[in-house]
């Protein structure tokens, strides 16, 4: 069950329609986990500051079960969200931080319970 947020600076006025979306239909795809079960977060117009600078920018938080515990699997994943973001964004790659986070699956809850015992 991955979760993934977007903030960003940019106005939702910039953002492209169906951005939520977009994003659920690609980190199914990038972490190999059906689109029923992805969750997505857009927010923008937030006060960002990125390396030091307040430019446009956005980060986005990855976080799952099973398909992030490693150097290896997020170096392949890193370079897919990268190139969805900056396609759909218009942002150069280093105006965009992505962080990925190991779940386990008795810190999920769903249906009045976790997600071990589903």
């Amino acid at each position: 069950m991955p979760f993934v947020e977007l903030d960003t600076s940019l106005p939702a006025e910039r953002l492209p329609p169906g951005l939520a979306q977009t994003l659920c239909a690609a980190t199914a795809d990038i972490l190999g986990k059906p689109a029923e079960r992805v969750n997505v977060t857009v927010r923008s117009g937030l006060p960002m500051v990125l390396s030091g600078s307040a430019e446009p920018c956005a980060q986005l938080a990855v976080s799952s079960i099973g398909v992030v515990g490693t150097a290896e699997q997020n170096k392949a994943h890193s370079a897919r969200f990268f190139d969805v973001l900056t396609a759909q964004l218009g942002l150069a790659p280093d105006r965009i931080v992505i962080r990925f986070y190991p779940l386990e699956p008795w810190q999920i809850g769903k249906n009045r319970t976790v997600m071990t015992f589903l």
